[in-house]
Parts: structure tokens; C-alpha cells; sequence
């Protein structure tokens, strides 16, 4: 049984002057879901999460977010969503446990429940020890630390992040994915996640959108996108042999999960569902072939997105 909707969106537009940001936008995330916001700088990712949040107004089309309409009821979807910008901001001259104490308040926690609050959100996204120092004292991946638990402070059905792991090293985006995947789980959280950094969406999203000009060219899971971009195929194996017969042709056929079969000039394209290098090397040994060269491509979100950008 399918999951609850949770976003909704029905040919959402927006236009600036004589620009379409987004394009008759038809998304549905389920409740639960990562979901990977893809698409280059420009697309309409932003002005998209911007709409999601109510905080800006779409030139036509709807928007709804845990049932709540972000047009007409604003507050309602802030209420049960928290949203991390691409750029953050605190007050750096306060410290951590401060700064999220204030967002507390402004969340309308009880006073005696805002202490505890704070000190376990804190311990939650790794920043116990440090927080009793000023922000301004922070590296870029513990501002965004402190980003992801200032949203958590109010246990939000909907988490929005866009682009957060841009200007972090390498280590730090690891320890930050992990950390939003871990927490999503635990929590039942959704999450929509914009980005244009390919791999980081792959690592731990298990919904993609791809945006591009302000219009969504195709949705679906990591696995179905690939096998639709290999025509069908999670994996393509290319073989070259000394001699292609038509007794070989048909032995790779036979071979389970095998689903198609393609000569091309002096070699052979296999498309499978699986990696069957070994059972397809042995078929080939018993029908008497003689082979030179195996490679296998299995799909990767770059090719995805590469294929649908080009046909845009």
C-alpha cells in the first residue's frame, strides 16, 4: 500500500516579469520519502521550496503540504515544516545552545521543556561539546550542523534543505548525509533535499526528481530511473569475441535474467537485470565462443541526468 501524500502540487507556476521559474510543476512526494531535488543552478529548485513554504506566491496552480494549502495557510505548513537555505544564518556573536534556545521560544516550546530541548538536539547532530561557543567561532559543516538541529528543535514532519552541503569538505558531507539519513529514518521524517551534486543525492535519497528550466522532466527511484535510461536494463554488458555465430547469440539468450541481446558490428551488447558475467562467460565457453573482452556499465544518476537534460 502506497504511502500518504504529504506534498502535492497541481500545475504549480511562478513567473518573474517575463520568466517562468517554474513551469506547470506537478510533484507528489509520500510521506517518508528522501526525496533528491535535482537540477543546475537555475532550474526553479529554490523558487519551488520557496512555494512548498508559502513564502512566495505562485503566479497560478496550487500548492499543498501535509494537507495544509501554503498559499492560504502559511503558518499552518511553517508549523509542521523546518527549512535549512543554502545560506544560513545566526547570530555568531552567541553561542549554539543560544541561538537554538531562541528558536525555541519562537516555536512557542514551554520554557521548561525548551533546556532539555536544546541540549539533546544538540547531542543529536554532534555538537554537545560545543555548545557553549559563539557561532561565529563555527566551520561551514557546523553551521550546517547546527542548521539541521535548529529545524529538528521543533520535530518537524517536513524537513526542506537546499543545497546543504555546499561549501563542507568531503568528510563533512559524508557526516552529514548520513547524519539527515539517520535521523529521517528514526523519525519518519520526510525529507526533500535540492541539490545539483549528483552523488550526494544517489547516496541517500530514495526518490529523484530531475528539474530543469523550471519544469520537472521525470520522478521516480534511483533504481527504476537507471532502468529506464538502459532501456529497461539495470545493467549492460559488452563483449567482444573472436567470432560472433548465431549459436552464441542464442546460448547468452537462454542465460536467466538476460533480457536482450544486441550485435554491433564485432561485438555484443547484453542487457540484464543483474551482474551475469560469469554465467554469460561460461555460456558463451560451452557454445565454443572465444572471448576477448567483458565490460560491464551499470547506470549511475549522471548518466541519468545527463540523458534527460540533453532531450530538454
Amino acid at each position: 500500500m502506497a504511502n500518504k501524500l504529504i506534498v502535492e502540487t497541481k500545475n504549480l507556476t511562478k513567473v518573474y516579469d517575463s520568466t517562468t521559474a517554474v513551469d506547470n510543476l506537478n510533484l507528489h512526494i509520500e510521506e517518508g520519502d528522501l526525496f533528491g531535488f535535482l537540477g543546475p543552478n537555475g532550474a526553479g529548485k529554490t523558487t519551488t521550496i520557496l512555494m512548498l513554504l508559502g513564502l512566495t506566491e505562485p503566479t497560478s496552480g496550487s500548492v499543498n503540504v501535509a494537507g495544509y494549502d501554503s498559499t492560504r495557510e502559511p503558518l499552518k505548513v511553517k508549523s509542521i515544516a523546518g527549512y535549512v537555505p543554502e545560506k544560513v544564518g545566526f547570530y555568531e556573536s552567541l553561542t549554539a545552545s543560544y541561538n537554538l534556545a531562541y528558536i525555541a521560544r519562537l516555536n512557542n516550546l514551554p520554557e521548561d521543556v525548551v533546556k532539555k530541548r536544546v541540549a539533546e538536539t544538540l547531542e543529536i547532530v554532534g555538537l554537545a561539546d560545543k555548545a557553549e561557543q559563539p557561532v561565529g567561532e563555527f566551520s561551514k559543516g557546523m553551521k550546517q550542523r547546527l542548521a539541521f538541529a535548529d529545524i529538528l528543535i521543533k520535530n518537524p514532519r517536513v524537513a526542506i534543505l537546499d543545497e546543504p552541503t555546499s561549501g563542507i569538505d568531503p568528510e563533512g558531507i559524508n557526516q552529514l548525509l548520513d547524519l539527515i539519513a539517520k535521523i529521517a529514518k528514526e523519525r519518519k521524517m520526510t525529507v526533500i533535499m535540492s541539490s545539483h551534486q549528483l552523488h550526494q543525492v544517489q547516496r541517500i535519497c530514495n526518490q529523484i526528481g530531475i528539474m530543469v528550466r523550471g519544469r520537472l522532466l521525470v520522478k521516480g527511484s534511483p533504481n527504476q530511473l537507471g532502468k529506464d535510461s538502459l532501456g529497461g536494463s539495470q545493467f549492460k554488458i559488452e563483449l567482444q569475441l573472436t567470432e560472433i555465430t548465431q549459436g552464441i547469440i542464442d546460448a547468452i539468450n537462454r542465460v536467466k535474467d538476460v533480457i536482450s541481446v544486441d550485435r554491433m558490428e564485432n561485438r555484443l551488447l547484453v542487457g540484464c537485470s543483474k551482474d551475469l558475467r560469469p554465467q554469460i562467460a561460461r555460456a558463451i565457453v560451452e557454445a565454443n565462443g572465444l572471448l576477448v573482452e567483458m565490460k560491464i556499465q551499470s547506470y549511475a544518476l549522471e548518466d541519468i541526468y545527463l540523458k534527460y537534460f540533453k532531450e530538454a
